[in-house]
């Protein structure tokens, strides 16, 4: 089913925010960086294991590279940084309680590439192997969360219903314009992506993962004809 994903991660903020604000302490922050470690590693795996389905490393390859390219010309990993500091910038959120924790936990779940990449696999594929994992990583964050800025944090549940709902149903209305062998080649790279975050997570790599994100379209753009031609003759025969 569909939006499976989405309604995990939902689920999963709910749940370590009421956890993080009514039940545990204020966790310490060695324990969180462990923590967060520890799960960077299952995300490098989950990661690698969808890459490794490419039947073309020549085409991943060239789709990432010219990705990152448009990406960085277009600056969307520095765009998504400012948005997110003008957000924090907001009197508002400055206020501690409800309303900072409600927007800095929304800007941690949404802003993200591997929402992006997770709703989408989801949506084209109805996979939601990335959402899953992102949920585990998004339901210990709500814990330490909510530890510290109270109950404002389960209310990010909404926006990350809403963005990645949004995305899941949008990706699945096209799905059926796809083949299945271009679907696989779009998971391959974002398994990438999703490898790439994971390396952040463990080693504080510094990749800059929202320049990244045009190489699940150039990939289409690049291969499709290559990649439909095949498929349509293994149907037909």
């Amino acid at each position: 089913m569909v939006g499976l994903g989405t309604l995990a991660n939902v689920g999963a903020v709910l749940l370590g925010g009421a956890l993080g604000s009514l039940v545990i302490p204020a966790v310490p922050e060695e324990m969180r960086t462990s923590t967060m470690k520890a799960l960077g590693l299952a995300v490098v795996l989950i990661g690698l294991k969808m890459a490794w389905a490419t039947e073309s490393i020549l085409l991943l390859v060239v789709s990432l590279a010219l990705g990152t390219m448009i990406g960085e010309w277009l600056r969307i990993e520095d765009r998504l940084q400012a948005w997110a500091k003008r957000l924090e910038r907001w009197p508002f959120t400055q206020r501690g309680g409800f309303a900072k924790g409600f927007v800095q936990a929304s800007l941690l779940f949404c802003t993200g590439a591997m929402a992006i990449t997770g709703a989408l696999e989801d949506g084209l594929s109805g996979n939601p192997s990335i959402l899953y994992a992102k949920s585990i990583l998004d339901g210990v964050a709500s814990i330490m969360f909510g530890s510290v800025m109270g109950v404002g944090v389960m209310f990010a549940a909404i926006p990350v219903l809403v963005y990645q709902g949004t995305i899941t149903l949008a990706a699945s209305a096209i799905s059926g314009f796809l083949t299945d062998a271009v679907i696989r080649e779009i998971s391959a790279a974002g398994g990438l992506m999703v490898a790439a975050i994971g390396l952040n997570l463990v080693a504080t790599a510094g990749i800059r993962i929202g320049t990244v994100i045009p190489g699940l379209l150039v990939g289409r753009v690049l291969g499709g004809a290559s990649l439909d031609e095949p498929e349509k003759t293994h149907r037909g025969g």
